[in-house]
């Protein structure tokens, strides 16, 4: 067991999470019970994991996600309501790391998802270097089948002019307004969680590939090797809880 500031200062400094400008508050977003034993990780905050989390008798969750969103509306009703009353009667501390998580060189959703796809990244690019290039060796037809296959799920994808693909960009999640710094930086195919109307003229215009894999698909392992490496630390228990989302 540990106080939960020890677990916080830990996060913070693991993902030097002060050093990003983020829309919302990364750290401890619900302030629970003084110790810490048991901590649940999952990508987002929602109704159906703190049940879970309850559920498995947690102290502390661990996500991606927490409960602000851009631009959402701070009043304490509805979904926010029902999501504050219950970390506040079971007294479960929530703990929430976007930009920092997405950043981290090894821990992070970028770092953990080229390791699911085999890739190595030796260069960064977009907004505060959160955006992913690496080279690979590999053709359209080939790589979209075995990110679906890594990621157990469909993608949608524009294939491009069908060149060789020898350079690949990543970033997870939301990151499709990332495509256009992705092609300056020399990309063949980029890879994210979602797309929007723009790029697929972008990539039609430009020849280069891209595939969106789902945003909860792409940010699934950052928060279990985080809290896994916080959990060996520690002496902690973990445990990664997936609630289903098909966006």
């Amino acid at each position: 067991m540990v106080h939960r500031q020890q677990l916080l200062r830990h996060l913070d400094s693991v993902l030097d999470a002060a050093r990003f400008k983020d829309y919302g508050p990364n750290g401890l977003q619900v302030e629970g019970r003084e110790q810490v034993g048991h901590i649940v990780s999952a990508v987002t905050a929602s109704q159906a994991l703190i049940d879970a989390a309850i559920e498995a008798r947690a102290d502390a969750i661990l996500v991606h996600h927490g409960l602000f969103w851009r631009g959402q509306d701070g009043r304490i009703t509805g979904w926010m309501k029902q999501r504050l009353s219950r970390l506040l009667a079971h007294d479960i501390n929530l703990y929430a790391y976007h930009l920092p998580l997405d950043a981290h060189a090894e821990l992070g959703n970028n770092a953990q998802l080229g390791l699911q796809l085999g890739w190595v990244a030796d260069a960064r690019f977009g907004e505060q270097d959160l955006g992913f290039i690496g080279s690979i060796d590999t053709e359209f037809e080939v790589l979209r089948p075995h990110v679906e296959q890594r990621l157990g799920r469909s993608t949608t994808a524009v294939p491009g002019d069908g060149r060789p693909l020898r350079r690949a960009a990543w970033c997870t999640g939301g990151a499709q307004g990332f495509f256009e710094a992705a092609i300056a930086a020399g990309a063949d195919v980029f890879l994210t969680g979602e797309i929007s109307e723009p790029q697929a003229h972008y990539a039609r215009e430009t020849g280069v590939a891209f595939i969106a894999a789902g945003h909860h698909a792409t940010e699934r392992y950052g928060v279990q090797a985080l809290a896994a490496q916080a959990a060996a630390a520690l002496g902690l228990s973990h445990q990664f809880i997936d609630i289903d989302n098909p966006a």
